[in-house]
């Protein structure tokens, strides 16, 4: 990034405080993301999260941006997406309910794992709500970016300042849990057993994939224009959503379940894919 202190400097306080905030919120989510996965399985907490950060995401710009638009066609369709989103998550919920209940039968843990599933599902909701947030500093990004063009940066590369605020205040969060986590279960040791090298690889290649899959979209939403966050956020969580729900089916987080139980989950990643199409179509207005 050319002269990115310049940037910082010559763009208002508001313009660098929003990425930040948003950065800390989404790192926040991420901390309870995690959490979620390891509650309720990747296919339910993906689908639950994206749903609803793609509501977040695509209404609170709306809202601060174009707030005339929540009675067009772009707001339209956003309102007509919430009641198959809604559907998506109940049935998601019930789905997620019918294999705790299914797979219980052959535990002696039920009530361990009934309580687990309720609090993954508050924590899906909180991360839902609030996982969006870096869309959100993306799009309030926008003085960050067009400070990074003047200072000589591409159209491609100017997102990379923005990032930086996003991506570089949610890592607090998430090292702040981390650090806690070693210190109260005294597992710090754990990364001087044998075994540590290889571990350490698959989070090194999960960090870069990730990072690498963020920046791709922020290259491409800049590329897109002005349906870069609505259009690119849509492809960016459908994708999510089914290579998510496969990796759950391939690594048996529904194993054991009837064969009702898994067309409840169908049902469920279609209405959640058909509001997330349909709330941004509205992108195209």
């Amino acid at each position: 990034m050319p002269g990115l202190t310049h940037v910082y400097a010559g763009v208002g306080r508001r313009a660098l405080l929003l990425p930040v905030l948003f950065g800390l919120l989404w790192g926040t989510a991420q901390a309870t993301f995690g959490i979620s996965l390891r509650l309720v399985g990747v296919a339910l907490t993906f689908a639950v999260v994206s749903g609803l950060a793609s509501l977040s995401g695509s209404l609170v710009p709306l809202l601060a941006f174009h707030p005339a638009d929540l009675l067009r066609p772009r707001g339209l369709l956003l309102l007509l997406s919430i009641p198959f989103l809604l559907v998506g998550l109940i049935l998601y919920a019930y789905a997620g309910r019918r294999r705790e209940n299914e797979q219980a039968t052959q535990n002696t843990d039920a009530p361990t794992r009934k309580s687990r599933f309720s609090t993954g599902m508050a924590l899906c909701i909180f991360t839902g709500i609030f996982g969006s947030s870096f869309n959100l500093g993306f799009a309030f990004g926008g003085d960050v970016i067009r400070g990074s063009m003047q200072q000589g940066a591409g159209p491609l590369t100017s997102t990379y300042a923005v990032w930086g605020l996003v991506l570089g205040t949610g890592f607090i969060p998430n090292l702040v849990y981390c650090i806690y986590l070693l210190a109260r279960n005294r597992t710090a040791n754990l990364f001087g057993q044998s075994g540590w090298p290889r571990e350490a690889a698959l989070a090194i290649v999960m960090g870069l994939t990730w990072v690498t899959a963020i920046l791709t979209y922020g290259i491409g939403a800049t590329l897109v224009g002005s349906y870069g966050t609505s259009i690119g956020f849509m492809l960016f969580l459908a994708s999510s959503i089914l290579f998510a729900n496969l990796a759950g089916l391939i690594t048996g987080e529904w194993k054991g379940t009837s064969a009702r139980t898994r067309r409840f989950l169908i049902a469920a990643v279609a209405f959640i894919l058909v509001a997330v199409i349909v709330l941004n179509l509205g992108g195209l207005f």
